[in-house]
């Protein structure tokens, strides 16, 4: 009898993220690496910058989306 292998299947490291406006209070999703500056959809203050990888988040992160 041949064993059967278990075949890992990694896990996505990016989500998604509700955030809320530190400015004007606004909740809106945005992606935990972004590629381009994020801006509020209501006053526009940066939500969200790019590095390449996981974006440095400047809004607070009510919760994470799966």
């Amino acid at each position: 009898m041949t064993k059967m292998r278990k075949v890992l299947i990694p896990q996505p490291r990016s989500k998604f993220l509700r955030v809320r406006c530190p400015e004007c209070g606004n909740e809106q999703i945005i992606f935990s690496h972004p590629a381009i500056v994020v801006r509020c959809l209501v006053c526009g203050k940066v939500l969200a910058r790019p590095t390449g990888g996981k974006g440095i988040i400047e809004a607070k992160i009510i919760k994470e989306l799966e």
